[in-house]
């Protein structure tokens, strides 16, 4: 089969941590390698977003990642590209029409809005993974939200027009419900996890020397909504704690320092900062070695569409703290592999990570719980198995009513 994944912003080939670098260039990377494995043809397009890079590169996992030229040639939030993507679908339309998938799978809504057009003249189906609702964030944030005025209806359009939705936990099915898309188009698969990455330390129990402060974790973007203002106000309620912070491009990034700053002041405001280290970006060569280091890992976002890093925790056998929101409600299991809490709660946090610290005991049982859990919900190979299942199940000559339809030109803001 001939599979065309289109991913706009999110390229496989960028280092992970960056303003707009996360879960969905993992995801589609590991999707993308994954379904080689099993015999596909895939090419990954995404937007060029540096002038040097090659029209065209064939990774050593068998994908090819296309770069079409869509806006200018450098790293652009993606909140800013909805003007760009009129260039981007024309691009996408040209070589898709040469290449003759068999079907397309889109990541997030402007990638779907760019291949709508394109499946419906080459009249295969059109798969979409949101990765991100703009229902969700448009809640959450309010006023805050940089999104294109145009998201949700697009959203919605496409939503109800695509051959398939493919979203990756229970609360965004939920989510597609209130938009009136139909349930029975709609199938769940969540995100993935490498298990021979990320796996636990050699011994088999933790040794965590008498005394010796507890160790907490977070990792992700520099951004407020990633909660990690919440656990540093449940620090004041946690003496004989230190906490890690790793993610954020600190060199290059203003909101990443701006965030760093606003994170900073927070603690000296609650007298937590000798207690705190920011350490920036970290690659993904040496994040299990960082998440083996924690005694706890703490995931506090407001909202989180699924989530990669608690199940990278768990894939290395380190309980989690996490906010009972989005993805994590289906990947962290309360009380078995850790502890979920209310969003925006710091003195829950501090109650579940003191939990875990007068019991070491518990704290094993998780992690190995966790470990458990990763290898038989979300290893990428199950995850790979169901969507090639999804593929093959729509991969059929299009109905009148599975035909996608034309979704609205983006206007400027």
């Amino acid at each position: 089969m001939r599979v065309a994944l289109v991913s706009e912003h999110a390229s496989p080939l960028a280092a992970i941590g960056g303003v707009d670098s996360g879960g969905q260039n993992v995801h589609v990377a590991e999707l993308a390698a994954g379904l080689v494995q099993l015999g596909h043809d895939v090419s990954v397009y995404t937007r060029r977003d540096a002038a040097d890079l090659p029209d065209r590169v064939t990774t050593a996992a068998g994908y090819h990642v296309v770069h079409l030229s869509a806006g200018p040639a450098y790293p652009v939030p993606k909140d800013d590209l909805w003007v760009h993507m009129p260039t981007f679908a024309r691009q996408l339309h040209s070589h898709l029409v040469a290449a003759e998938p068999d079907l397309i799978h889109a990541h997030f809504w402007m990638s779907a809005w760019a291949g709508a057009e394109v499946a419906r003249h080459l009249d295969v189906p059109l798969l979409v993974t949101f990765h991100a609702l703009g229902t969700v964030k448009q809640r959450h944030q309010g006023h805050a939200d940089t999104s294109p005025h145009d998201r949700i209806r697009v959203e919605t359009l496409i939503g109800r027009s695509a051959h398939r939705i493919i979203a990756t936990c229970r609360d965004e099915v939920t989510e597609l419900a209130r938009m009136s898309i139909r349930p029975d188009k709609i199938s769940v698969v969540p995100c993935g996890v490498d298990i021979e990455h990320f796996a636990p330390a050699p011994a088999a129990i933790k040794s965590h020397p008498q005394g010796a402060p507890l160790q907490l974790l977070s990792v992700g973007r520099l951004v407020p909504r990633k909660g990690i203002g919440s656990i540093i106000e449940a620090m004041s309620r946690l003496p004989g704690v230190e906490l890690v912070i790793a993610g954020g491009d600190l060199d290059a990034d203003p909101a990443s320092e701006s965030e760093r700053d606003r994170l900073l002041t927070l603690a000296r405001r609650h007298g937590v900062a000798r207690q705190i280290r920011l350490i920036g970006r970290v690659s993904r060569a040496d994040m299990p070695a960082l998440l083996r280091a924690a005694d706890v890992v703490v995931c506090a976002p407001w909202y989180e569409p699924f989530g990669i890093v608690p199940l990278e925790a768990m894939a290395c056998g380190v309980p989690v703290v996490g906010t009972a929101v989005g993805g994590l409600l289906d990947s962290v299991a309360d009380g078995s592999s850790g502890l979920l809490v209310p969003p925006r709660d710091p003195e829950a946090i501090a109650q579940a990570v003191k939990t875990l610290q007068d019991d070491p005991i518990r704290r094993a049982e998780f992690g190995r719980a966790g470990r458990e859990r990763a290898l038989s919900l979300f290893s990428w190979e199950r995850v790979v198995a169901a969507t090639n299942a999804i593929y093959d199940d729509c991969v059929r000559p299009l109905d009148a009513q599975g035909a996608v339809a034309q979704a609205t030109r983006p206007t400027r803001r």
